[in-house]
C-alpha cells in the first residue's frame, strides 16, 4: 500500500472538500488512488470535525466543533448561498440557526460563570 505525503494528501482532499466538492470517483480516477483510500481520508476529516459534503448525519451526530465550524462558515452567507450550502451538507437552515443559538447561549453562560466566580 503506497504512502502519500501530507502535502499530496492535503491537495487531493482540497478537491473533495468545499468549495470544489468533487466526487470521490472522479478524483480517484484522476489521481490513481482507490475510492476506499479517499473515503478513509474523508472519514478522518469528519472525525476531526471538518464538514464533509455528501455525508448526511443526524443533528446529534455532528460533533460540537463541526457545528461551530458550520456556524462560522455560514455566518456571512446570503439566504441563497446558505440554501446551496445546506443542500451540499445535508442540513437544514433551521439546524444551523439552532446551532448558532446554542453557541451564543454557551458563550453567555460562560460569561455568567466568570462573573459569579469573580464575585466569590
Amino acid at each position: 500500500m503506497p504512502r502519500y505525503s501530507e502535502e499530496r494528501k492535503a491537495a487531493i482532499l482540497k478537491k473533495l472538500l468545499p468549495p470544489h466538492n468533487r466526487s470521490v470517483a472522479s478524483v480517484a480516477t484522476e489521481e490513481g488512488i482507490s475510492n476506499a483510500t479517499l473515503y478513509s481520508w474523508l472519514k478522518q476529516c469528519r472525525e476531526k470535525g471538518v464538514p464533509v459534503p455528501g455525508h448526511t448525519e443526524g443533528d446529534n451526530e455532528w460533533p460540537p466543533d463541526a457545528k461551530l465550524a458550520v456556524v462560522i462558515e455560514t455566518a456571512t452567507m446570503s439566504e441563497t448561498e446558505l440554501g446551496a450550502y445546506c443542500r451540499e451538507k445535508g442540513l437544514y437552515p433551521e439546524q444551523i440557526q439552532q446551532w448558532k443559538a446554542a453557541c451564543l447561549q454557551g458563550a453567555g453562560q460562560q460569561e455568567e460563570q466568570a462573573k459569579a466566580a469573580q464575585k466569590q
